[in-house]
């Protein structure tokens, strides 16, 4: 549940920074009256998301035990590719992130201002299929369905009511040092997420080494124990482990990791990343 809060956090926190923005600056230039417009595209976009992890959920039911596994480790390794270009998406475009909103809304915002629903729709939902998806490896990884849903929500009414107080000018949070540790953990979630997706390519038999195993600590881990079970829900530790998982494990996380915090590093400071910017201004005395 950890890690499925953490996501909801982080992907939820994302989204609502982006509509925090834009009504901002909606409101900055007077057009307050374009906020509706806004709101369709937002709506649109979480209904495509839950559409989305619908399908996920219910589509590869009916299918042979091979084609369920094949269909669950590439959508693993999807999802961890989206995980991937995400973090170094927000580790490189943070800085420019509040000018390039204006310059579509600028664009998007004349006439009956529906393109504004479009820019919302895409900036929300590229969030929200994210999001679904990576929920959705992450439960599989668990094997559980309630627990990763349960906490993605708390994780997504946490973010929610970030947004909330940042929109009233109330909380002032360093969101780059925030968006930094996360990105950083979910680097490390999704190394456990990728590995599963390797066991389940093993098990749908289109990558060998199934019962080839690097170690096997489930008599010091027991995976019903609480450690094995928090283990599992926060990292998608398996005690039983192939050499091929280990090896996946191992080329994805610590090169990723290191590459991910030297961008970070060298990254200037971002001052629209610190919670107390003129755009959070204008939306608290909106």
């Amino acid at each position: 549940m950890t890690a499925n809060f953490l996501i909801g956090l982080r992907e939820g926190l994302e989204a609502t920074l982006v509509v925090v923005l834009l009504m901002a600056y909606l409101a900055k230039t007077g057009r307050r009256h374009l906020i509706p417009r806004l709101w369709a595209g937002i709506a649109a976009a979480v209904a495509v998301s839950i559409g989305f992890g619908a399908l996920l959920t219910f589509g590869p039911q009916g299918l042979t035990f091979e084609a369920q596994e094949a269909i669950g480790g590439s959508l693993s390794i999807m999802a961890v590719g989206l995980v991937t270009w995400m973090v170094f998406w927000m580790a490189r475009t943070a800085r420019t992130l509040g000018s390039d909103l204006k310059s579509q809304v600028d664009r998007f915002a004349g006439g009956a201002g529906w393109g504004l629903a479009l820019v919302a729709a895409i900036a929300v939902g590229r969030e929200g299929l994210e999001t679904a998806l990576f929920l959705w490896a992450a439960a599989q990884a668990t094997g559980e369905s309630t627990q990763p849903l349960i906490g993605a929500l708390l994780g997504l009414v946490a973010a929610a009511g970030f947004g909330y107080l940042l929109h009233r000018g109330v909380l002032k949070v360093n969101l780059s040092r925030f968006f930094t540790w996360t990105g950083a953990a979910l680097v490390v979630i999704a190394g456990g997420v990728l590995s599963y997706g390797i066991h389940d390519l093993q098990e749908a038999r289109f990558l060998p080494g199934l019962h080839v195993l690097a170690f096997d600590v489930s008599g010091a881990v027991p995976p019903s124990s609480w450690y094995g079970t928090l283990l599992k829900g926060t990292l998608n530790f398996s005690p039983a482990t192939t050499w091929f998982e280990a090896a996946a494990w191992l080329a994805y996380v610590l090169p990723v990791l290191f590459l991910y915090l030297r961008t970070n590093r060298k990254a200037p400071p971002n001052p629209a990343a610190s919670g107390n910017t003129p755009a959070v201004k204008a939306v608290a005395a909106a």
